[in-house]
């Protein structure tokens, strides 16, 4: 069945994204996660996208909600390194396993570095997330995608990320122990359901971060930190500034 396709000289090859996979297993074991994941890539490159995958338990994420943890008395953070590819990209996927109907240890670790650089700063004195657009993809063998999903959307928008409508994907098997994604006979890959809800996700975020780039961001009225602790409260009642 033929597609619509976007609008008429809609390009997205501006476009960067980061995947970043909070799988337990480090490089080269296979990860169940990437499966799902590459299926939402493949639809971004064959766009034009520009898309880096970073496998987070491969590097040394030092624990805390600093911005450089090698500041605060650990021997190696390579947090900063990543955040830097963070800024520079302007879709962020965040992708996890469930354990105990959980986003992985990993993941935890992710989102409160995340946290940890919240408070920076953009050049209008906005929070430095302004501008981009965040969503997630979740796979395992037991329940909770719905609830993973909860938990890493707030979190992105709470620190400034924009979430477009049906930002999230997921697989599950069979409740109990069971195959998973890529295993042999899960039927992962062939779930229309999963394809449709990854599909749907990624193009969302395509479409978002096309229309916020072109306009330029969100627009510096009202969410200022920098004009806030100046004095300024933005038709907030306060009769020292007006």
């Amino acid at each position: 069945m033929s597609s619509s396709g976007p609008r008429p000289g809609t390009s997205y090859q501006d476009l960067r994204a980061l995947f970043v996979n909070c799988t337990l297993k480090r490089s080269p074991e296979p990860s169940h996660t990437q499966g799902l994941a590459d299926r939402a890539i493949g639809i971004m490159r064959r766009q034009g996208v520009a898309v880096e995958v970073i496998r987070a338990v491969d590097h040394d994420i030092a624990t805390g909600v600093w911005p450089d943890m090698a500041q605060h008395g650990w021997h190696l953070d390579e947090w900063p390194a990543i955040f830097q590819k963070v800024l520079a990209a302007d879709i962020l996927v965040v992708c996890t396993p469930i354990w105990l109907g959980e986003k992985s240890s990993v993941c935890t670790r992710v989102i409160e570095r995340l946290y940890g650089n919240s408070s920076l700063l953009n050049t209008a004195g906005q929070y430095a997330y302004y501008g981009r657009v965040g969503g997630c993809l979740v796979t395992g063998n037991e329940d909770g995608v719905k609830h993973c999903a909860m938990n890493i959307l707030y979190s992105l928008q709470h620190l400034g990320y924009i979430i477009p409508p049906q930002a999230d994907a997921g697989w599950v098997g069979e409740a109990g122990p069971g195959p998973s994604y890529l295993d042999p006979g899960s039927g992962g890959p062939e779930n229309d359901f999963t394809n449709r809800n990854t599909t749907f996700a990624t193009w969302n975020l395509l479409h978002l971060a096309r229309m916020v780039k072109d306009a330029g961001g969100i627009p510096a009225h009202g969410n200022q930190r920098s004009e806030w602790d100046a004095g300024c409260r933005f038709d907030f009642e306060n009769p020292e500034h007006r």
